[in-house]
């Protein structure tokens, strides 16, 4: 029995949906671009298998409820990034967010149509009570995408990850379900 049962969020432009297991290719451009990956918690992928084996454990996560994972997907099928809710903390109603959008649909304001709807469904169908982001502290993009929806920058954890030989700091960011229900619904 699966914790997450299958369903899609639409938006004006995109189809949010569970990731199946034709979406190895797709994913394996997204994770395998060394700028896009940047900033993220790990190194770009070099095999399709990687895809595969991702693939392999975000359908475990929809089955355990440990990630809730959707694929960004444009009205042709193409598949442009990701955004997932994670590391669930049941007992205290919080999760993370993480999201990849795909290079060349950078600058389109994707995101900030996506995440919204994840967001939303988090703080409705999931009952959670607060959402936390944890970033590269030069990531200016994803930022300005946390702070645009309402996310409070609440700390630096200094040396957290170790990437590619590199450390780094993470930036921490929080939003809860009351500040995103005064943003969305603000007092008349």
């Amino acid at each position: 029995m699966n914790i997450f049962s299958a369903f899609e969020l639409i938006t004006p432009r995109l189809k949010l949906r569970f990731v199946e297991p034709g979406d190895a290719a797709a994913l394996f451009h997204l994770f395998s671009d060394p700028e896009a990956l940047r900033y993220w918690s790990s190194t770009p992928w070099l095999h399709l298998a990687q895809a595969a084996d991702n693939i392999e454990q975000t359908l475990k996560a929809y089955r355990d409820g440990t990630a809730l994972r959707l694929a960004m997907v444009l009205p042709d099928g193409e598949l442009i990034g990701t955004v997932t809710l994670y590391d669930f903390d049941r007992r205290n109603h919080r999760c993370q967010v993480g999201y990849m959008l795909a290079r060349p649909h950078w600058g389109q304001r994707y995101m900030q149509e996506a995440l919204p709807a994840l967001i939303a469904h988090g703080f409705g169908a999931l009952e959670l009570h607060r959402i936390e982001a944890d970033i590269h502290p030069d990531n200016i993009a994803s930022e300005r995408i946390l702070e645009g929806l309402h996310f409070q920058r609440e700390g630096l954890l200094r040396e957290r990850w170790f990437v590619g030989g590199e450390i780094s700091d993470s930036v921490i960011y929080g939003l809860l379900r009351k500040d995103w229900e005064a943003a969305i619904h603000p007092a008349r």
